[in-house]
């Protein structure tokens, strides 16, 4: 069946070729199509969050002017109680500290007349106020209210009103303090130019009608011209209006119950990834074209080296050296260059397959004779058998730790904080809090990292037993730190309860031997011990160059 295969695939190499060309190119092309749509979608998230942005910003520059409007009534109602009923008085305050703003001051009875306007002068005859239902509200709720955009009989255009009900010294409340300003002082809100191209965005009062617009064919104080407002509609969404779809971002105004609208259309906001993905359909042609006429050209050079290349792959197979042979096509010498590299390094790895093979055999007697130092002394320090083989398993696996550790970072080395969190793991208590790990990122040698996990597994034992993790609130710090010519380790342990007989009655043990013997001697350590009621302290010191020295050895 194979041969039968192999007979009735036989194709030139240059059809090979174009298959090999359109299974780069097809690929190509559909990976770029997925880019390109993910780029369009990023851009789009970013086009929206920028929206969301101007339409949040919007709306703080709503509140901000609403607030500060509510600001100026209530410091305008501190007016002394003989100067409420003077209204002339009011009057011209109110004239004088609203002079160069957009806004005026009223103030409507509960009959709804209006009792002054600033707009005009203080004995203009007025007619009753245009909002009698916001005026209504606003005495029954005793509270300040913001109005929806309205037609002021008085301003002659479209308005909003603030209302503060003001208290008379009997308690009533007679009439409403009102600032009033014109709708269109609110087109700083929806500001054209904040926006992207292509987009309009509209100030939209709780009946859903229009307040300002950028958009001069959306007017105000008609009802906004899609339905998602008045709905409870926030954030980007879509929507529909005489057949045309509509892209929008809304944002909501909790203090005046009104929102900012943008929108544009969907057409305009796809219409450039539209044009990209023609662009790349146009482009794939093209060079799927190129590509597949020059293959057969590429075909008749390339067929006079693969002969030469597949007799040298030959020779790179039997382990033979390739000498590095000249080519027509630079590419094809690039291959056989590599070959011959390749023929090199199968050379070299052999070198090194039997180094490594001599290191094993090193690290393994290392290892041997550190079990052969860890039995012994678990030995001697056991009382029974059972001790014995749980002291001389929890040693084996502490070494099998910091081996694998050496084995994970054979060439980097072992980071000590890793060092350090995977030997103290197994006695961390419920509380993690309780063991500490302060330092910088050090790089050890791995005969040193295994040396210090085996003395921070002893540290942590013996802290278990009778230091300051055998109750619920001792604290063990390890802390490390690098000077120029030192590494610094302090094992601090607090908050032990060690009575006067455990502190005489303690003998040096395995932990101890290896800080003071192997870190000692293997590492020209300096050790001080300090032992307290509250637990004891081991400050180590170690040359820096001691760190490194297999490290060193193995990048050469």
């Amino acid at each position: 069946m194979a041969d039968f295969l192999r007979i009735t695939s036989r194709r030139r190499f240059s059809f090979y070729l174009a298959v090999l060309l359109l299974v780069a190119i097809v690929p190509s092309f559909i990976f770029s199509i997925v880019i390109l749509k993910r780029s369009s979608d990023e851009q789009e998230q970013v086009v929206a969050s920028l929206l969301k942005a101007s339409t949040g910003s919007a709306t703080r520059i709503i509140e901000r002017e609403v607030e500060g409007m509510l600001t100026t009534l209530r410091v305008l109602s501190t007016t002394q109680s003989s100067e409420r009923h003077d209204l002339r008085n009011l009057y011209d305050r109110a004239s004088s500290a609203l002079a160069g703003t957009d806004s005026n001051l009223l103030v409507i009875d509960r009959s709804h007349n209006q009792l002054f306007n600033t707009r005009v002068p203080f004995d203009t005859p007025l007619q009753k106020s245009a909002d009698p239902k916001s005026v209504d509200e606003a005495f029954a709720k005793q509270g300040p209210l913001i109005s929806n955009v309205f037609f002021g009989n008085t301003a002659k255009k479209w308005v909003y009103n603030v209302y503060l009900p003001v208290k008379t010294p009997n308690g009533n409340t007679d009439y409403l303090l009102t600032l009033t300003q014109d709708a269109e002082s609110m087109a700083k809100a929806v500001n054209r130019d904040t926006l992207s191209p292509g987009w309009n965005a509209a100030l939209i009062d709780g009946a859903g009608n229009v307040i300002v617009s950028s958009d001069t064919k959306v007017a105000a104080g008609q009802p906004f011209f899609m339905d998602i407002v008045p709905a409870l509609q926030v954030g980007v969404g879509q929507a529909t209006h005489d057949g045309v779809a509509y892209r929008t971002v809304t944002e909501f105004s909790l203090v005046t119950g009104w929102r900012v609208v943008a929108w544009a259309k969907m057409s305009d906001v796809d219409a450039p990834a539209l044009w990209s993905y023609l662009w790349l359909s146009l482009g794939g042609v093209i060079f799927a074209g190129v590509a597949l006429a020059g293959s057969a050209a590429i075909a008749r050079i390339l067929s006079q080296g693969v002969k030469q290349l597949a007799r040298d792959a030959h020779l790179l197979g039997a382990g033979r050296s390739i000498p590095v042979r000249r080519h027509m096509i630079s590419e094809l010498e690039v291959v056989s260059s590599a070959l011959a590299e390749a023929a090199q390094a199968r050379a070299k790895a052999e070198s090194e397959i039997r180094f490594l093979m001599r290191e094993v055999a090193h690290r393994s007697k290392n290892q041997l004779t550190v079990i052969q130092s860890m039995l012994n002394q678990s030995l001697n320090a056991a009382e029974n058998p059972a001790d014995f083989a749980d002291a001389f398993r929890k040693r084996i696996t502490g070494l099998a730790r910091s081996t694998d550790l050496m084995i994970a970072n054979a060439a980097q080395g072992v980071d000590l904080r890793e060092l350090a969190q995977n030997q103290l793991q197994p006695f961390i208590p419920d509380d993690p809090s309780r063991v500490r790990l302060y330092g910088p990122a050090v790089r050890l040698d791995t005969q040193v990292s295994q040396t210090l996990g085996m003395a921070l597994h002893e540290l942590a034992t013996n802290a278990t037993k009778y230091g300051a993790l055998a109750n619920g609130k001792g604290v063990v710090a390890l802390d490390w730190s690098l000077t120029s010519t030192h590494l610094l380790i302090d094992w601090k342990e607090s908050g032990a309860d060690i009575s006067p007989e455990t502190l005489s009655s303690v003998r040096k043990g395995f932990g101890t031997m290896v800080l003071e013997r192997m870190l000692g001697m293997a590492l020209d350590a300096k050790l001080e011990r300090d032992m307290r009621k509250d637990g004891i302290e081991w400050r180590v010191t170690i040359p820096r160059e001691r760190l490194y020295a297999h490290l060193a050895e193995s990048e050469e």
